[in-house]
């Protein structure tokens, strides 16, 4: 007994990946790690006060952007 499959279930439909070829998303990506970056260089810099919570103000920011921009190269 031989296996047919539906011709529509097996067509290859064009998807739409221009949206992570974008060099926007890898722009922002390069921005966050250069905040995230920034931020852990001031926490082992630094040694006046407020550099701690500034420098993990900072990663955080970065951290932030940088999963912003994978999530929009996924879409």
């Amino acid at each position: 007994m031989k296996h047919t499959t539906d011709t529509a279930h097996t067509k290859t439909e064009n998807i739409n990946n221009n949206n992570a070829n974008n060099t926007t998303h890898y722009k922002l990506i390069v921005m966050g790690l250069v905040i995230g970056l920034v931020g852990i260089f001031l926490r082992f810099a630094g040694t006046w006060p407020g550099i701690d919570t500034i420098s993990n103000i900072l990663f955080a920011i970065g951290s932030v952007i940088c999963i912003k921009a994978v999530l929009d190269i996924l879409k």
